[in-house]
């Protein structure tokens, strides 16, 4: 991935760290992105932006217009920002519904339109989103999220069908990811059996190569070992 640049969102969290690192490793350049503040100075390989609400159109754009300005070209989108709650329909609140929208269907969908230009100008332009298995047959307590990540999947077919032949646009689908928030939820659960965040991380960032220049409009399941 040498001098390839790569905009990760939700770039601050669990996953999103691990994306970055890995990526950084393999030669790539990021700019990072998320809704938290971040103090690190941006170096050649790094420009961090914090403090971005990519709910918000302008926001998002603003954050990716910074981002193709300090490195002169985007090459990769990376959509991880999002939300996850559970609750259940019968005595959860509706407003949950819609925040789960907000933050895991408008943000991908805010930060892919300001970066389809700059996509289509590099020649290689990938998007990757992260969809989820969960919303493929949501369980109890899972409306909600399930429901706004099944948005995220027909998202990403869309925007495959619309841009194909410009920008190849994919989706992994999680199922469990271990991380140190899921083991506090799930204490009695079997972990090694859980998708860790560099398994995924290796996936993402295979869509987001050139290696998967024929891949698009896919729903990828990433299910650990099941």
């Amino acid at each position: 991935m040498d001098g390839k640049v790569i905009v990760v969102t939700g770039a601050l969290g669990g996953l999103g760290r691990v994306v970055v690192d890995e990526a950084l490793a393999r030669g790539a350049r990021i700019a990072s992105v998320d809704h938290a503040p971040t103090q690190v100075p941006a170096t050649a390989d790094l420009f961090e932006l914090g403090g971005v609400d990519l709910t918000d159109a302008a926001q998002a754009g603003k954050a990716i217009a910074a981002a193709a300005a300090h490195f002169g070209k985007l090459d990769a989108l990376i959509n991880i920002a999002g939300g996850f709650a559970f609750e259940t329909v019968t005595d959860g609140d509706p407003k949950t519904w819609q925040r789960m929208y907000a933050l895991n269907v408008m943000t991908a969908l805010n930060a892919s339109r300001a970066a389809i230009p700059h996509l289509i100008a590099s020649g290689a332009g990938r998007i990757v989103n992260i969809g989820a298995m969960g919303a493929l047959q949501a369980g109890s307590g899972m409306g909600a999220y399930a429901a706004s990540k099944a948005g995220v999947h027909r998202l990403t077919e869309a925007l495959a069908a619309e841009l194909k032949g410009k920008i190849t646009v994919n989706a992994v689908l999680p199922s469990i990811i271990d991380t140190a928030a899921n083991r506090a939820s799930m204490p009695k659960a079997d972990f090694a059996k859980w998708v860790t965040p560099q398994e995924l991380a290796d996936v993402i960032l295979f869509l987001a190569s050139d290696a998967a220049s024929a891949v698009t409009g896919a729903l990828l399941p990433v299910n650990g070992r099941v």
